[in-house]
C-alpha cells in the first residue's frame, strides 16, 4: 500500500499518458502494486479529487453515446407514412394540372402536420432525457481516502470503486478485493449463472472473457457479496462499448397500440384510394363534370377524407401522459409504456416495505421451554426507534437472564445484526436491513446497550440457502451463529427431532402475520477462521423470534381502489405462507386469499402452473426463478401483468412483465434499469395513479380517433354525394383543404387536455386484443359523417336554388362543416350530457375553439384569403347563424345517440 507521500506523487505526476488498453498486457495477471503503478492510483486511498477531475476533463464522461438523429432527419421522418404519401401524390397531380393554389394548400397541410409531429417528438425526447437524468446510477468510490457516492458517469480510469450486492457494475474493473462476490455476466457471456469472483492474479496468458475471474465489466450486475476494483476502461473503451459500436442501431419494436394505429392508418389509406378510383370511374360514366374538374374533385375527396392528424395527436397525448406521471412521482422511461398501464389487470407486488411499513419489531420470542411476549411499539409516530418495552411470560415481566436459551438468543441477535443505531434529529434512527434493525432493537431493549462484536468472518444472507452466519468471539468462546428461515435453520440443528414443538410455534407466530426468524449457535474450535456454508450442521437452536411489520394504511386503500378497477393484486414474498396470508387478509387483498409456496410451484410444470396460477393471490417462499415463472404463466393466460421489484434478482421478472415497476429509493440500479417504470418515492399507491393515468391516456387517444374519422370522412362525403347526385360541389377544393389544415393546427388537439372521466377506475381493464373502435363506434362514425356532410350539402342546394349566390353558399357550407366539428367535439368530450357541471372542465378546448373561429374570420373577411379560398363577405345569418344551427343539430342528434348508448346498449352489454 502507498503512504501519503506516494499519494501526493500520484497527483503531481503527469497524467497525460494514455490509459493502458484492457488487454495489453493481460490485466488478470497483474498484482496490486503493478496495477497501482500502471493506472497511477492508490489501492487504499484512491485518486485525489483534483486528479479525478483532470482525468474526467481529459477522457470525457463514462457514458455510451447514443446515436443522435439530426434535427433535419427527424423532421424528414415525419413524412414517412402512407397518409402523407397519398397527400403528396395529390399535391404533385394538382401542380401539373396548373392548380397551383390547390397544390400549395395541400403542401401546407402536409408541412403543418410534419411540423406538429416534429415539435412533439422533440418535446417528448427532451422529457425522456430529463427522466434519464433522474435515473442516473450512482456508485461508491474512494477518493482522497474518503468513501464518496458519485454518478457512475463521473468515474474515471484509476478510480477505486466499492461494489455491493445490487449494484450495476459501472465500468470495466480489475478487482483488488472480493468478499463472496458474485456477478451476473449473461449480458456479455450468455452464461445464466452468476460467476464467483476472486482478487488474486491469474497466471494464464490467454483467457476468455467469461474466465477472467478477477475482472468485472460494465453493464453486468453484482448479485451477492462485496468488493473493490480499479477502473481500467470507461465509456466506449469498455467491453460493452465495443459491442455497441459493432452492433449499431437496433430498431424499437412497436407496441400494440402503435401497431393498431399504423394498421388503421394504412387500411384507411387503401380504402380511400379504392373509393377515389371507383368514384372517378363513376364520374366518367355519369359525365357530370369535365375531366379536369372531376379529377380535382376526386383529389379533394381524398385529401379531405385523410385523417392525417392522427399520428401527431396520438404521440402528443402519450407525451402529456408521461409528463403527468412524472409529476406524481411515477417515472415512465418510454412513451409507449404509458399505453400499457391502462390495460394492466394483474399487479404482482412484494410485501415487505411495499405493502407493509418496513418498521419491523420483535413482539414474540419462542425458546425450547417458553413462549415470551416482547412489549413496546418499536417505532414512534415519527418513525424513530422506541426502546420502551419488556419481556413478559404469561403476562408477568421476566428477566431475560432467567432463561438460558433466551440469553443465547438475545446475544446471537446482537452479534449477527448489521444494523446500527444512531441518535439524529432528536430521535434514535436505524441504518441497515429492517429485520436486522428489529434484532438490534431487541438487544438494546434487553441489554440496555449496543452490542460489541469481535467478528472473525461473515456469510451474508443468500436466497439460495436462506440464512446468514457470523463467526465471532464472545465471552472467551469462538461461536458460529446462524439466523434465517426457521425451516432451513431447524434442519441444521440437533433439535430436528422436536419438530412438532417448533412447527406448532411457527404456526402460532405466522398465523398472527409475524415474520419468523430462527437463531442458532455452535461453539467451534479457536482455530476456525472462516465459514463453510456447505458444512454447517449440529447447531443448537436458541429459539425463534416473531417480527411484526405493520401493513401500510395507504397500501390497503390502494388495493381497494385497484380491486374496484378490476385489477387483481397478487403478493409475492419470501415469507412463510401463513405470515403472508395473515398480512394479505389484513390488507383485504382479495375476497378469498389462497396461497401457494415456492416449492409447490417448483413441483408444477409450465402447463400445470398455467392452469392453476389464477387460483392463487399469495405466492410465499418465492425465489427469483419462481417470480419469472409466475409472470410467464399469467401472461400465458392473456393477462396484462405489472411486476414490482427492487432487488437484482427481480430483474428477469421485471423485464418479462408487460410493465416492470422498480422502487426509486430502495431499488437496486439493476432493477431500475430493467423496469419500464420507477416509483420515485417507493409508494405503492403511485401504481393506482399510474393505472388511472394510463386509462386516461387511452381514453383521450380513442376520443381523438372517434373525432378525427367522422369529421374527416364528412369532408370526403361532401364530394362523393355531390358527384353521385350530379350537383355542383358546395365546397371548393381549397376550402376542403383549408378545413384540414386548420383542424390539424387547432381542434384535433382539444382532447389532449380532457381530464379523466369520473368513473375511470370503476370499470375493468380494456381488452388489448379488441380493436381501437367498437361496432357502436363504427356506426357512430358513419352516421356523424353523413349528418355533417348532409347538412352542408342540403343547406347549399336549398339556398342556392332560392337564388343565393354560389360563393355565399360555398362560404356558408365551409362554416357548416367547421361548426359541425365544434359541436361534435362537445358531444365526445365525456360520457355526460353536454349541459352538465362538466361543461367547462376542459378550459383549453374553449381557447382552441376561439383560435379556430379567429382563423375562420380571416378566411371569410380578409381579401387576399378570399381570392385564394373562394370565400366572400357574408352577413351573420348566412355566415354564422345557419352554421351554428347546423352545429346544434349535430349536437342534439349525437347527444340522443349518447343517451341511447349509455342508457340502454352499454347497460345491456354490462348485464350480459
Amino acid at each position: 500500500m502507498k503512504d501519503d507521500n506516494t499519494q501526493q506523487a500520484v497527483h503531481t505526476e503527469t497524467a497525460d499518458q494514455d490509459a493502458m488498453p484492457p488487454d495489453d498486457p493481460n490485466l488478470w495477471q497483474l498484482d496490486e502494486p503493478t496495477l497501482a503503478k500502471t493506472y497511477q492510483t492508490d489501492p487504499e486511498n484512491g485518486l485525489t479529487t483534483a486528479e479525478a477531475e483532470h482525468r474526467l476533463q481529459q477522457d470525457g464522461r463514462n457514458e455510451l453515446e447514443t446515436k443522435h438523429v439530426s434535427r433535419f432527419i427527424q423532421f424528414i421522418k415525419q413524412f414517412n407514412n402512407s397518409i402523407i404519401y397519398i397527400l403528396a401524390a395529390a399535391a404533385v397531380m394538382t401542380f401539373f394540372m396548373h392548380r397551383y393554389s390547390d397544390s400549395i394548400v395541400i403542401g401546407l397541410v402536409i408541412i403543418a402536420n410534419a411540423i406538429i409531429g416534429y415539435v412533439q417528438e422533440r418535446q417528448a425526447g427532451n422529457a425522456l432525457e430529463r427522466i434519464r437524468e433522474m435515473l442516473i446510477s450512482k456508485n461508491f468510490v474512494i477518493r482522497d481516502g474518503k468513501k464518496l457516492e458519485v454518478d457512475a458517469r463521473d468515474l474515471v480510469v484509476g478510480d477505486l470503486v466499492n461494489l455491493e450486492a445490487g449494484d450495476a457494475v459501472p465500468a470495466d474493473m480489475r478487482l483488488i478485493a472480493a468478499d463472496n462476490l458474485s456477478v451476473q455476466e449473461s449480458v456479455l457471456t450468455g452464461e445464466t449463472n452468476a460467476v464467483e469472483k476472486i482478487e488474486e492474479p491469474m497466471p494464464e496468458t490467454k483467457l476468455a472473457l467469461a474466465d477472467r475471474l478477477n475482472m468485472v465489466y460494465a453493464s453486468t450486475a453484482v448479485t451477492s457479496g462485496s468488493g473493490y476494483g480499479i477502473v481500467i476502461a470507461t465509456a466506449e473503451d469498455t467491453e460493452i462499448g465495443h459491442i455497441q459500436q459493432s452492433v449499431g442501431e437496433v430498431k424499437n419494436k412497436a407496441t400494440p397500440l402503435m401497431r393498431n394505429l399504423n394498421s388503421l392508418g394504412f387500411g384507411l389509406s387503401i380504402a380511400i384510394v379504392v373509393a377515389a378510383v371507383l368514384l372517378f370511374l363513376l364520374g366518367l360514366v355519369m359525365d357530370t363534370y369535365s375531366l379536369p374538374t372531376l379529377l380535382i374533385a376526386v383529389i379533394t375527396m381524398v385529401v379531405g377524407s385523410m385523417p392525417e392528424g392522427l399520428p401527431a395527436s396520438t404521440s402528443v397525448v402519450l407525451a402529456m401522459g408521461t409528463r403527468q406521471m412524472t409529476k406524481k412521482n411515477v417515472i415512465v422511461k418510454s412513451l409507449p409504456a404509458v399505453e400499457t398501464l391502462g390495460a394492466v389487470d394483474i399487479v404482482n407486488t412484494d410485501k415487505t416495505g411495499t405493502l407493509t411499513k418496513n418498521e419491523m419489531t420483535v413482539t414474540k420470542v419462542v425458546t425450547p421451554h417458553h413462549f415470551f411476549d416482547v412489549t413496546g411499539v418499536g417505532y414512534d409516530d415519527n418513525g424513530g426507534v422506541n426502546f420502551d418495552g419488556a419481556l413478559k411470560l404469561n403476562g408477568k415481566t421476566m428477566d431475560w437472564h432467567q432463561d438460558k436459551s433466551m440469553e443465547w438468543l438475545v446475544n446471537i441477535a446482537g452479534q449477527t445484526t448489521d444494523a446500527q443505531l444512531h441518535f439524529e434529529n432528536n430521535r434514535w434512527e436505524l441504518t441497515g436491513e429492517p429485520t436486522d434493525g428489529a434484532l438490534t432493537t431487541l438487544y438494546r431493549k434487553m441489554a440496555g446497550r449496543d452490542p460489541e462484536v469481535a467478528e472473525i468472518d461473515s456469510l451474508p444472507f443468500d436466497s439460495a440457502f436462506r440464512f446468514s452466519a457470523r463467526l465471532a468471539d464472545l465471552d472467551g468462546q469462538r461461536l458460529l451463529m446462524v439466523k434465517g428461515s426457521p425451516a432451513t435453520v431447524l434442519r441444521l440443528t440437533n433439535q430436528a427431532n422436536q419438530s412438532d414443538y417448533w412447527e406448532h410455534a411457527m404456526s402460532d407466530l405466522t398465523s398472527d402475520g409475524l415474520r419468523v426468524v430462527a437463531l442458532a449457535y455452535q461453539v467451534v474450535d479457536d482455530q476456525v477462521e472462516s465459514i463453510d456454508a456447505k458444512n454447517i450442521s449440529g447447531l443448537e437452536l436458541a429459539g425463534m423470534v416473531g417480527i411484526i411489520d405493520p401493513p401500510r394504511e395507504e397500501a390497503a386503500t390502494a388495493i381497494a381502489e385497484l380491486r374496484k378497477a378490476g385489477v387483481e393484486v397478487k403478493m409475492i414474498t419470501g415469507d412463510h405462507p401463513d405470515t403472508a396470508m395473515a398480512i394479505a387478509n389484513k390488507l383485504n387483498l382479495a375476497s378469498h386469499v389462497k396461497a401457494i409456496s415456492g416449492p409447490e410451484i417448483d413441483a408444477l410444470d409450465d402447463e400445470q402452473l398455467k392452469a392453476q396460477i389464477d387460483d392463487y393471490n399469495v405466492f410465499a417462499r418465492a425465489t427469483p426463478e419462481n417470480k419469472l415463472r409466475i409472470v410467464r404463466a399469467q401472461q400465458a393466460n392473456d393477462h396484462v401483468v405489472s411486476m414490482t421489484g427492487d432487488g437484482v434478482n427481480d430483474a428477469p421478472a421485471l423485464k418479462q412483465a408487460d410493465i416492470g415497476v422498480a422502487m426509486g429509493i430502495k431499488g437496486t440500479e439493476v432493477a431500475k434499469e430493467s423496469a419500464d417504470m420507477v416509483l420515485a418515492d417507493d409508494d405503492f399507491a403511485d401504481i393506482v395513479a399510474a393505472v388511472r393515468e394510463g386509462r386516461h391516456v387511452f381514453d383521450n387517444i380513442r376520443k381523438t380517433i372517434r373525432f378525427l374519422l367522422p369529421t374527416s370522412f364528412a369532408e370526403g362525403l361532401v364530394v362523393i354525394i355531390s358527384i353521385l347526385m350530379g350537383h355542383d360541389l358546395p365546397l371548393y377544393p381549397t376550402q376542403l383543404l383549408w378545413i384540414n389544415m386548420v383542424s390539424a393546427l387547432t381542434i384535433q388537439f382539444a382532447f389532449i387536455f380532457e381530464p379523466p372521466e369520473a368513473g375511470i377506475m370503476s370499470r375493468g381493464p380494456r381488452n388489448v386484443k379488441a380493436g381501437l373502435l367498437s361496432k357502436l363506434d363504427s356506426f357512430e362514425i358513419v352516421y356523424v359523417s353523413l349528418l355533417i356532410s348532409g347538412l352542408g350539402i342540403f343547406a347549399y342546394n336549398y339556398l342556392t336554388a332560392l337564388g343565393l349566390p354560389n360563393v355565399v353558399g360555398s362560404t356558408m357550407s365551409l362554416n357548416i362543416i367547421i361548426f359541425g366539428k365544434i359541436f361534435y367535439l362537445f358531444n365526445l368530450r365525456n360520457d355526460h350530457p353536454v349541459i352538465s357541471k362538466y361543461f367547462f372542465q376542459n378550459k383549453m378546448a374553449f381557447y382552441i375553439i376561439g383560435i379556430l373561429i379567429v382563423l375562420q374570420l380571416g378566411i371569410i373577411y380578409l381579401p387576399f384569403m378570399q381570392s385564394i379560398f373562394h370565400t366572400t363577405n357574408v352577413n351573420f345569418w348566412y355566415g354564422w347563424g345557419i352554421p351554428i344551427i347546423a352545429g346544434i343539430i349535430v349536437l342534439i342528434v349525437t347527444e340522443i345517440g349518447k343517451f341511447i348508448r349509455f342508457k340502454f346498449i352499454d347497460r345491456d352489454e354490462a348485464l350480459n
